[in-house]
């Protein structure tokens, strides 16, 4: 199949897709806000900017999307099936961006956790899994 769109039209709808603020992550900081939770968002003293950070509690976010983050199982983390060569290299580079985040902020003594576009479409598992990691909303955290 070939592309509908001229490249300086490709790039100019591609170059609108944002970084921050997306919907999966508004919709789980709306989520984490009413539980009560309180949040910096996209530290840029911490390597890959995560998502949603919680400085007391030594935890933070990143909320990844399923395509452009290439979630494994999932299916909208599919491979596109025009310019695989290209993908399929764009793909491993943001699996490899990710790794070296995750692990860089885990050296420096966070606690980091993935959250994916499709885990955010069930609520109630949601909720209850960033209850379980974050422990009681408010107050002051005991170390």
């Amino acid at each position: 199949m070939t592309d509908i769109m001229t490249p300086a039209q490709r790039s100019a709808r591609m170059a609108l897709i944002r970084g921050a603020n997306t919907k999966p992550e508004l919709q789980v900081r709306r989520l984490l806000h009413g539980m009560g939770y309180r949040f910096r968002l996209h530290r840029r003293d911490l390597p890959g900017r995560p998502d949603i950070v919680f400085p007391a509690r030594r935890k933070l976010f990143f909320v990844h999307g399923c395509f452009w983050h290439h979630h494994e199982g999932c299916r909208v983390g599919h491979l596109p099936k025009t310019r695989q060569d290209y993908w399929k290299q764009k793909f491993a580079t943001n699996k490899e961006r990710d790794a070296r985040n995750l692990s860089d902020v885990i050296t420096l003594g966070w606690d980091a956790q993935v959250i994916w576009e499709c885990e955010v479409k069930d609520v109630a598992a949601l909720s209850d899994r960033l209850r379980a990691l974050l422990g009681p909303p408010g107050g002051r955290v005991k170390k």
